[in-house]
């Protein structure tokens, strides 16, 4: 049986206003007025997520990311910080009572991300679900995901990555014991990997080439894998002027973002 999902590519935004639209399209949603959403987007500039239930001052060094023109959001979902920059983050809202909704977490990870996994078949990298929410192929992490249950609705959001620059993401994020920064750097080099590095024969060139195709097999991977029909769409007027509410009151607010 096919499912039918409305398919929305929302280009690249700041980082206030992505978290915005993310939660504008679970109310949407949950409330009946849209089909379950799969979302492809970009961030524009780089932006830093931390999860729902951390610290800022404790994950992120808030001064750099300011003198370096980086957005800083506190994301809904939890899990841990995240430096978005050459990347395509996808989100996908569905409600509880969908045939594709698993009560158990690790079935809803181990479900709705054979999406990703086909997806970068399609690109041919082999790739396999680890729980309790990433991806890897060769051993090396390619995606890491999140996931809330609200207003009787899963919304699962994360990331593929398309290249990679841990010296640069360590400028932003910090390190639990600054002498150990060295070691560390190291050790995430040799744990996480990039579309640009694993398909290197492609002649990829560009950012944008890269992104496009990377979101065109995405696409076809989350069609195949979950027998999804995606019908093309936009945001409605309505969830755009709640996401710029949401981005304005919420999400670029310093009480949120400094919540804990």
């Amino acid at each position: 049986m096919a499912y039918e999902f409305r398919l929305l590519e929302t280009d690249f935004h700041r980082a206030a206003f992505n978290m915005g639209l993310d939660e504008a399209l679970l109310r949407s949603v949950a409330e009946g007025k849209s089909l379950p959403t799969l979302r492809f987007y970009g961030w524009a500039p780089p932006a830093v997520s931390i999860g729902y239930f951390q610290g800022l001052d404790e994950e992120v060094d808030s001064a750099a990311c300011r003198a370096a023109g980086i957005d800083v959001v506190r994301r809904i979902t939890g899990g841990g910080a995240v430096f978005h920059h050459h990347e395509v983050t996808y989100s996908i809202v569905l409600p509880l009572s969908h045939p594709l909704a698993r009560q158990n977490i690790l079935d809803s990870y181990r479900l709705l991300l054979r999406g990703i996994v086909e997806g970068l078949s399609v690109l041919g990298i082999e790739a396999e679900f680890v729980p309790i929410n990433d991806i890897v192929t060769g051993g090396k992490k390619i995606s890491g995901n999140a996931q809330t249950r609200k207003l009787g609705c899963i919304l699962q959001h994360g990331t593929i990555i398309l290249d990679v620059d841990v010296d640069q993401m360590f400028t932003v994020l910090r390190v639990p014991q600054e002498k150990a920064r060295g070691k560390l750097i190291e050790d995430i080099k040799s744990r996480v990997t990039s579309v640009r590095l694993c398909v290197p024969q492609r002649g990829l060139t560009s950012f944008d080439s890269l992104y496009s195709l990377t979101t065109q097999s995405l696409n076809q991977g989350f069609t195949r894998a979950l027998d999804l029909v995606l019908n093309s769409s936009s945001p409605t007027e309505s969830e755009v002027q709640l996401a710029e509410q949401l981005a304005r009151e919420k999400f670029a607010s310093e009480a949120w973002t400094a919540l804990r």
